[in-house]
């Protein structure tokens, strides 16, 4: 019995062993089969700019938990998490990730994946968040993805799929679904959501810009959580959803614009519908635009939420008036009503809504005077009002917005005069009063807003009296149109100081007397109508050589003289100068001139042979500046004894007082400075990559020992100097140097990210990478970085350089200028340089100028030294080429001579093009309607102001301290609209809770 006893004991013993062995046995089973399944998804990667598996393939044992991206569970181990979002990562999505069984998030977000979404992912039993939006999947979502029963957070938007939406994702008999978007793809049929589906932790559904058809299904309103139900820009049919979105009082943002949607009882009453949203006491925004929607706006919209900042209503067929009772939105900020049949007046208590930006009213039918106490509602920045039936004058009120930047009343029965104190809108970029009945002279304080930076518009009004004298004032606008009025007296030669205007149409007035020379001098005139007036004289020979000039009209006048068909006027018919019979000449059509020996022809021929041979001389002037400076850097250099260099080393280590890294650590770091290791090169040198012992990653900047000794001992001194002397998140710090006699070198930190340049034309003909919010992001960061060293670095710093391949981008995405060879180190408020030796430096190969080709300022061609305004030209450039995506050096002849004159060809009314290929470029896929016009805006406003930092004047660009202003305020709109910060914050509560 007792032998019994202890054989049954033995055995239970054996038995816990051998069970022990094996799952010791099972678990290394588990973990080598995620390290396999992790390999095998790297072997479908392609392309990996931001080295996210350097670590995994250099590892030498089995911790993955240390690889990048990858997390796991502190007991077992096991692979839990894949996060590789942003990273850059180009290729397919491989099934293998299916054998990561206990994976519960899996985000490839924000990459270049392409092909189709394994179905074996719906395998993952532990999967609560998968993220696989912004890439380039194609085909149909797998129905296999309705089996992760634990799923909470689903992302698939913003990718090429297509298809019908599977009936599993909304009925995989989980419901535990919190967030899904699948928007921003092509997916087609109808919301497969019935009454056997109840998604009762849902809060976030987003399907915008699809193919999606039918009606918004019943079974919905089940979902009484949804705090965000995005459906627009799809083919949705049927009344408004009146009875589901009653049932969801969390609702914070209710976008259905874009469809074909229409109002109750046969489109014609919008009552009930606004009637189920009055207990969405959370509602920030509403947005119906574009669905056709018919009826009045009814009381009760003054009973929506207080908390709403954005109401859409455009483009639809409501009619009635506005009611009054809309003045209880007090947060509203945003107001579009604009594109419908409103009739009625503008009601005064829209004052009441002091937290209006925007208010569009316009395409409409309202009648009576436009409200004096618009002009209390302080935070206005932009007011249409344009095409309706407004009379009355324009409100004195106006000038006590001080955020007005827009004024459109265009279209309207105004009359009066205007309003001389609109020149206190001191902020006012665009001004357009034209066809409507205003009459009298135009207000010399209007005539001098040097704030207008776009368009002057008074067309097609009854004004009358002299052109003001300071209308030159402006200097900054881009177009003018006084046409069509009763304006007499001369054209002021003084109009030469509007140096950026392109547009001038002065026709159908009763102008008299010569056209100045000085018009057709204007640097930048492209269009020029004088047609029907009373012009005299000769046409002045400065249009004739202007290179700008493209449209003319002069008709109906009475010039005289003769006309040749040289230069401008090359590709300018007989159509431009009808009517003047005074006109003689070799334009085809016009009478030609009897035969005398002209002056006038030796003196054009002259002027024309000026003209292009004006390059060539700027060239000469500037190569013997070089001489002269060359000569000067020679004496200098004699009679200091050389002692500047031979003291060099050693006031860079007393300056610097870095760590001291020895060149044998730099061959080691960058395997002997290998040509595998070179990631770049300039005019001084090359940049290696490379790793310390330490496992610092760093990028060296060897300067070039075959240049010229005394530049590269200039350019070395002027980098440290820079970057010693200037702290700031977004300029390049310095690690350490090394400097031997016949070695110079910075060690720098390696940016991941790489520059800016290989994100905007990456190799092998592959799409830019980097959306418009992080293009914006990195142009604000530039512009702080430019801003400080000009306005608060201890030195004020000049780059000279500025150009996408000096912008490097760190592991988040943050830019830092970069590249200080050439820079200025200036004292003073003029500029003045620190050094002698250092006033200006010529280093263009080809222009020998200060900067790079494309873009170095024009001044710099006529010998003016280096500027911070020429740095504000180079920053304008770089909007302007991030905006048309091409570089400034890529122009053809034939099209312009910058990118400057390229965009200003198209600006303000051809602009779509430029707009539509830059969405296009700056996103996967296109945008949606709603969300496409915020980044439109962008857009438009990222042309505006490079244009302003491109005008040829440097008098006229702005600082760059207001250009970081700007950029500032367009990152946070662009990346924090209302209802995009509040998804953000959604979002991460409900990933907080997987």
């Amino acid at each position: 019995m007792g032998f019994c006893k202890f054989s049954m004991f033995s055995f239970l013993c054996l038995v816990i062993v051998l069970f022990g062995v094996h799952g010791e046995e099972n678990a290394h089973v588990l973990l080598m089969n995620d390290r396999a399944s992790l390999l095998s998804f790297m072997k479908g990667v392609v392309s990996d700019p931001g080295g996210v598996f350097e670590n995994w393939k250099n590892s030498s044992d089995f911790h993955i938990c240390n690889w990048s991206g990858v997390k796991c569970n502190s007991a077992s181990e096991r692979v839990t998490e894949l996060i590789l979002n942003a990273t850059f990562l180009r290729g397919t999505i491989s099934p293998a990730l299916a054998n990561l069984s206990s994976l519960t998030v899996l985000d490839l977000s924000g990459n270049f994946f392409h092909g189709h979404i394994p179905k074996e992912l719906g395998s993952l039993s532990h999967l609560r968040q998968l993220s696989l939006s912004w890439n380039l999947l194609e085909g149909k979502i797998p129905y296999e993805l309705g089996f992760l029963q634990n799923i909470i957070y689903l992302d698939l938007g913003s990718n090429r799929l297509d298809g019908e939406i599977p009936e599993s994702i909304f009925c995989n008999g989980s419901f535990s679904l919190e967030y899904i978007d699948l928007s921003n793809n092509s997916l087609s049929s109808q919301i497969p959501l019935n009454n056997e589906c109840v998604l009762t932790k849902l809060r976030f559904l987003l399907l915008w810009s699809n193919k999606i058809v039918g009606r918004v299904p019943r079974a919905l309103s089940n979902s009484t959580h949804l705090e965000w139900l995005d459906l627009a820009s799809n083919m949705l049919s049927g009344e408004l959803p009146s009875e589901i979105v009653g049932e969801m009082p969390r609702l914070q943002i209710l976008a259905l614009s874009y469809n074909d949607f229409v109002s109750h009882d046969g489109n014609t009453n919008l009552e009930p519908f606004f009637s189920s949203l009055a207990n969405s006491s959370d509602l920030q925004e509403l947005e119906l635009a574009g669905n056709n929607l018919g009826g009045e706006l009814p009381y009760i919209i003054g009973d929506l939420s207080t908390n709403l900042v954005q109401l859409h209503l455009d483009e639809n067929l409501i009619y009635g008036s506005i009611p009054p009772h809309i003045s209880n939105l007090v947060n509203l900020n945003l107001l579009n009503l604009s594109s419908n049949l409103i009739n009625g007046s503008i009601p005064q208590k829209l004052c009441r809504m002091g937290m209006l930006e925007r208010v569009y009213l316009s395409n409409n039918s309202l009648s009576g005077e436009i409200p004096s106490a618009l002009g209390d509602i302080l935070h206005l920045g932009l007011l249409d009002l344009s095409r309706n039936n407004l009379s009355g004058s324009i409100p004195d009120s106006f000038a006590n917005l001080p955020q007005l930047r827009r004024l459109l009343l265009y279209g309207n029965q105004l009359s009066g005069t205007i309003p001389p104190s609109l020149g206190k809108c001191v902020n006012l970029e665009i001004l357009d009063l034209s066809h409507n009945k205003i009459s009298g002279v135009i207000p010399s304080e209007v005539a001098g807003l040097r704030s207008l930076k776009l368009y002057l518009n008074l067309s097609s009004n009854h004004l009358y009296g002299h052109l003001p004298l300071e209308l030159s004032k402006m200097d900054m606008v881009l177009a003018i149109d006084l046409s069509s009025n009763n304006v007499s007296g001369t054209i002021p030669p003084q109009l030469k100081s509007c140096i950026a205007l392109e547009n001038l149409n002065l026709s159908h007035n009763s102008l008299e007397g010569t056209l100045p020379f000085s018009v057709g001098q204007l640097p930048y005139l492209r269009e020029l109508d004088l047609s029907s007036n009373q012009l005299i004289g000769e046409i002045p020979q400065s249009l004739q050589v202007s290179p700008t000039l493209k449209h003319l009209n002069l008709s109906f006048n009475k010039f005289s003289g003769n006309v040749s068909n040289k230069g401008a006027f090359a590709s300018i018919t007989m159509d431009s100068f009808l009517g003047n019979y005074g006109l003689c000449g070799s334009i085809k059509g016009m009478p030609k001139c009897r035969k005398r020996h002209s002056h006038h022809l030796l003196i054009l021929s002259i002027l024309l042979s000026l003209f292009a041979t004006a390059t060539p001389i700027f060239c000469i002037f500037g190569y013997r500046l070089v001489l002269r400076s060359k000569i000067r850097r020679r004496q200098l250099a004699v009679f200091n004894g050389g002692e500047d260099l031979k003291d060099e080393e050693q006031d860079q280590r007393k300056e610097l007082n870095y760590p001291r890294v020895s060149y044998r650590q730099l061959l080691e770091a960058t395997g002997g400075f290998s040509a595998s290791s070179l990631i770049g090169s300039g005019q001084f040198g090359h940049v290696y990559k490379g790793v310390l012992q330490d496992n610092t990653r760093i990028a060296v900047k060897v300067l070039d020992a075959k240049s010229s000794a005394g530049e590269i001992s200039r350019s070395f001194k002027r980098e440290c100097q820079v970057l010693k002397r200037t702290r700031h998140r977004n300029l390049i710090r310095i690690i350490t140097i090394c400097s031997r006699p016949e070695f110079k070198a910075l060690v720098l930190p390696l940016m991941a990210n790489g520059s800016l340049e290989r994100h905007l034309y990456p190799s092998h003909g592959l799409r830019n990478g980097l959306d418009l919010v992080q293009l914006v992001s990195i142009c604000s960061d530039v512009a702080e970085g430019v801003a400080y060293l000009h306005h608060h670095s201890p030195v004020k710093v000049i780059h000279c350089d500025l150009k996408p391949s000096n912008i490097l981008l760190d592991d988040d995405m943050t830019a830092l200028v970069t590249d200080f060879g050439i820079s200025r180190l200036v004292k003073g408020s003029d500029n003045q340089s620190v050094s002698a030796m250092d006033t200006m430096t010529f280093s263009s190969k080809e222009g020998l100028l200060c900067g790079s080709v494309g873009y170095i300022a024009p001044e710099y061609g006529l010998g003016k030294r280096a500027s911070t305004e020429g740095d504000v030209y180079s920053f304008g450039v770089l909007l302007l080429e991030i905006v048309t995506g091409r570089r400034p050096t890529d122009l053809l002849i034939h099209e312009a001579s910058s990118l400057h004159e390229l965009v200003k060809s198209h600006y303000p009314y051809k602009l779509e093009p430029i707009v539509e290929e830059a969405l296009d470029r700056c996103s996967p896929s296109a945008m949606p309607t709603h969300y496409s016009k915020i980044w439109r805006d962008v857009i438009l406003e990222m042309i505006e102001l490079g244009l302003m930092c491109t005008q040829y004047s440097p008098s006229t660009r702005p600082s760059m301290l207001d250009v970081a202003h700007e950029m500032g305020r367009l990152k946070e709109y662009l990346s924090n609209p209302p209802s995009v910060q509040l998804v953000e914050e959604a979002t991460s509560k409900v990933k907080a809770s997987n």
